[in-house]
């Protein structure tokens, strides 16, 4: 044990930052291990419980390796640092691993090996695209309401049941859909990310909003197969037979849940097959290619882009509208019923969420007589004029002189109740004349006003009407933080400890090692006429190159210089 915690200390000093930084994260080490340097680092790694949780994590294949063959061949396992630079494993892997055997036997032996898959007949196949395209729908539904509010998430990162609430309660979630597949297929594909306390959307996420089915679902099954397990991934970039998978990781106790979660999400988007079946689609995905949506395609609704615009102030979808538009049409108009053949409704509130949101009298007028198979009805033109004439009813601007924010409306109520307005106390509003000002942004003022339902419109430097969108471009995209950025603190700690070279580097370790537990030890002392002496001290201190200790034997305080020190072991 001593010789592998010299060896694998050695080995852990020479790796460079990034390669150990990345052990240190594969092993689960935190970030605030209280290691001194890299005999502490050995000792920790070597530890039965630290190398039982990397074994439990370990694939099939690889726990095959380490039972079968005196030395192995896997690379990960020397970047786990449970193999050395021969392949053999250290004394307390190997221990661990005969434990382990005797326990769970069938853990160690090799995969099963699944039979060729099946293809999938067309009733089956029909019904996958149909799957596909109605969890495409669903998941950017919970997409869309994600982005006007991001999720909460709980102390167990799921969302919160206050959220799932309300995405039943606006329909964007349906009592059948599983909202944490959806997410979970989201952040395979990098369209979500679950930060510390909530999933918010991407800006890929947003672009995948605005593409086509095939283009969402390709999105997907690509996302869907790199986010997979080593142990079911094969050598050429695909993946194994889905019957197997459930057998890829036998020592891990969380594998069954999340492969089950993985089989619902692949069969979800008509990924996966049951009972050995394969559609077309996904045989080439399996050997490693990019996914193709041309035969899914073939089974897909068609795609319309028109609609009916009724009197009552509704539109009338026949078929499932493009992506694009239907995203378009509902930053307008509230969709009332969810089905291949939709019914949204035009109300003052819609409409002015859209202006909010940008748009205007005119460009929603364009988007209509473009979309409309009839043409815009009376009712729905005078709504969107009277809607776009009280939604300018308050004005934002900066004013460069000043540095200030001003708000402007010719309705003096309505400037009246803006400045008494509890919500807006944050903005700091004084009045200036027949205007109010804030030292706040123009962009922050502007979407204070717009949540708290006043009819407000942003104006640029020409005092001109000027869209504002809530979330700038890459907002939301914060960039990981790598494993030497993690582990920063640790490595500079690691790198200041005790070198690893010779042995006056292991006795100094050993030696801090006992001062800290403040236990027996055996010193073998070399006296200044050559002879060797052994004493047995209860070590108390190290500093100024000399250890001090209570010897037992002679009841007194002894002080050695340490570079008269032989060796030390303990009692």
């Amino acid at each position: 044990m001593v010789s592998d915690e010299r060896a694998l200390a050695t080995w852990l000093a020479g790796r460079p930052d990034a390669a150990l930084a990345e052990t240190l994260a594969a092993r689960g080490v935190p970030a605030s291990a209280a290691w001194h340097d890299f005999f502490d680092a050995a000792e920790a790694l070597l530890d039965a419980a630290s190398v039982d949780r990397a074994l439990m994590r370990l694939r099939r294949s690889a726990l095959a390796g380490l039972a079968a063959a005196p030395s192995v061949t896997d690379a990960r396992l020397a970047h786990l640092a449970l193999v050395d630079d021969a392949g053999v494993p250290y004394a307390s892997v190997s221990e661990r691993v005969a434990d382990l055997r005797l326990r769970e036997p069938a853990a160690f032996t090799a995969a099963p090996v699944a039979p060729p898959p099946v293809p999938a007949d067309e009733r089956h196949t029909a019904a996958a695209a149909e799957r596909a395209f109605t969890t495409a729908g669903s998941l950017a539904d919970v997409l869309l309401a994600c982005l006007h509010a991001p999720f909460a998430r709980t102390g167990a990162g799921s969302v919160s049941a206050a959220e799932r609430k309300r995405l039943l309660d606006t329909g964007a979630l349906r009592e059948t859909d599983d909202l944490e597949d959806l997410l979970a297929a989201a952040a395979m594909a990098g369209l979500a990310v679950a930060q510390e306390r909530q999933w918010e959307v991407t800006t890929q996420g947003e672009r995948w909003l605005e593409a086509t089915t095939a283009t969402r679902w390709t999105t997907i099954a690509n996302g869907f197969r790199a986010s997979l397990p080593g142990g079911v991934r094969t050598p050429d970039g695909g993946f194994s037979s889905p019957e197997t998978w459930t057998a890829a990781y036998p020592l891990d106790p969380d594998w069954p849940a999340r492969a089950a979660r993985l089989h619902r999400v692949g069969e979800n988007w008509g990924l996966l097959g049951k009972d050995g079946t394969e559609f077309e689609w996904t045989t080439s995905l399996r050997r490693g290619e990019d996914a193709d949506a041309s035969a899914l395609v073939a089974h897909l609704p068609a795609e319309i882009d028109r609609v009916y615009l009724q009197a009552d102030l509704t539109a009338i979808a026949p078929g499932p509208l493009a992506p694009s538009l239907d995203l378009r049409l509902r930053g307008i108009a509230v969709r009332e019923s969810r089905a291949q053949a939709s019914t949204y409704r035009f109300t003052a509130e819609s409409l002015g969420a859209g202006m909010t949101e940008g748009e205007t009298a005119g460009s929603i007028r364009a988007f209509l007589t473009e979309l409309s198979l009839t043409g815009i009805p009376q009712p729905l033109e005078y709504l969107i004029e009277s809607t776009a004439a009280r939604h300018g009813l308050v004005r934002v601007r900066a004013d460069e002189a000043s540095a200030r924010t001003r708000i402007e409306s010719t309705d003096a109520a309505l400037r009246e109740t803006i400045a008494i307005d509890q919500a807006l106390r944050p903005l700091g509003l004084l009045t200036e004349g027949d205007a109010l000002v804030s030292r706040v942004t123009r962009d922050a003022v502007y979407w204070s006003l717009a949540d708290a339902r006043y009819p407000v419109v942003a104006l640029d430097e020409d005092g001109a009407p000027e869209p504002v969108h809530r979330r700038a471009a890459g907002v939301r995209e914060a960039a990981a933080s790598t494993p030497v950025e993690t582990y920063a603190r640790l490595l500079a700690a690691l790198r200041s400890g005790h070198g690893t070279d010779g042995e006056e580097s292991w006795l100094g370790r050993e030696l801090e090692q006992a001062v800290r537990a403040r236990s027996e030890i055996v010193v073998v002392v070399r006296m200044p006429d050559g002879a060797e002496r052994t004493l047995t001290l209860e070590a108390s201190g190290l500093g100024g190159g000399r250890l001090r200790g209570r010897d037992r034997a002679a009841d007194i305080e002894r002080t050695l210089p340490v570079s008269s020190i032989v060796s030390v072991r303990p009692v």
